[in-house]
């Protein structure tokens, strides 16, 4: 193990440069994603699959440096990758297996013995919820129930970090629920690192603390959600009937901040004065009001926010989103 690794970061990295011939995939990315649990966030092609390639040892990077739990990236891919778990988006199961020896299987590929697989493979089982339907075959199960058993093996070896991509694919609200749940529990009360995929910025709200978002191959931002939510100013959030595209000129006109999703406009609170000024322009506008609230822009706003001013075309966060992991202005 290097000596000069710091072990306080789940994951650290510096100036790492990943180039497929003159493609440069990973530009300098410096980060430092603490324990806990994390979303990773980017859009397409944006390197957040080189990135875990690269710290999983899976691929020599070019230039830099970077461990993961205190284990060089360089050297020391092979002991890197025994204590991480992965739940991929695709479906890993065979629907011929029961659960049971689907997750105790995938505890013997990583090395463990059958009777230790086995223990292994009911504790996760119950776990995940699944301890009553452990004996049952694959091809017979619900989605939520197919989502928990990949989950189950990707926790057989007890990982210290855990990355999950899309974990709630397909799941009605009871079973993303308990999901959701069982992911913040593992971070919580299991003391280990999530890295959260998703095109869900609630999922990512509800499970992770901080998030990192890559762009054109940078971090270009890390930052935990409380501190990002508080540093965007509130809005007041105005339905609007019959008129709301005149409406969104004058406000801008006048020198407001608008968002706009149909009848819905939301201005930038900017003082005590901007209500009463929405109003006035309502009234020249001769529009109504139907409804009018204070609204604080969640996850899901603040990273459509971010990639308006960095030059993405987007409408709705799944168009952000791929299959691959999913990996925000930079505090690293």
């Amino acid at each position: 193990m290097s000596e000069d690794i710091n072990q306080e970061w789940a994951i650290e990295t510096k100036n790492l440069c990943k180039m497929y011939g003159p493609h440069l995939a990973l530009d300098d990315v410096n980060l430092r994603i603490p324990k806990g649990a994390v979303g990773v966030l980017g859009p397409n092609g944006a390197g957040k699959s080189t990135l875990f390639k690269c710290i999983l040892g899976l691929i020599q990077i070019t230039s830099g440096s970077g461990s993961v739990l205190g284990f060089d990236i360089r050297t020391e891919g092979n002991l890197i990758r025994s204590k991480i778990g992965y739940m991929p988006e695709y479906d890993a199961l065979d629907p011929g297996l029961s659960a049971i020896d689907q997750v105790r299987y995938s505890g013997e590929i990583l090395g463990m013995n059958t009777d230790i697989a086995t223990q292994r493979a009911h504790e996760v089982l119950e776990y995940v919820g699944l301890k009553e339907q452990r004996y049952r075959k694959i091809d017979t199960f619900s989605s939520g129930m197919k989502q928990a058993t990949k989950l189950a093996c990707a926790l057989i070896h007890d990982p210290e970090i855990l990355i999950c991509d899309e974990p709630t694919n397909g799941l009605d609200k009871r079973a993303r629920k308990f999901m959701l749940n069982t992911l913040r529990r593992t971070a919580e009360e299991g003391g280990r690192t999530v890295l959260l995929s998703s095109h869900v910025m609630e999922d990512v709200q509800e499970v992770c603390d901080s998030i990192l978002m890559i762009y054109k191959g940078k971090v270009v931002l890390q930052k935990s959600i409380d501190e990002l939510v508080e540093q965007v100013d509130s809005e007041i959030e105005l339905t609007i009937w019959g008129g709301a595209s005149n409406m969104e000129i004058q406000l801008i006109k006048k020198g407001y901040n608008v968002r706009r999703l149909g009848r819905i406009l939301r201005v930038t609170l900017i003082d005590e004065d901007t209500i009463s000024g929405i109003l006035k322009v309502a009234a020249e506008c001769g529009v109504q009001v139907r409804q009018l609230k204070e609204y604080k822009p969640d996850l899901e706003d603040i990273f459509l926010l971010i990639m308006d001013k960095l030059g993405e075309e987007i409408k709705v966060t799944s168009d952000l989103m791929t299959a691959e992991h999913s990996g925000g202005v930079s505090n690293a």
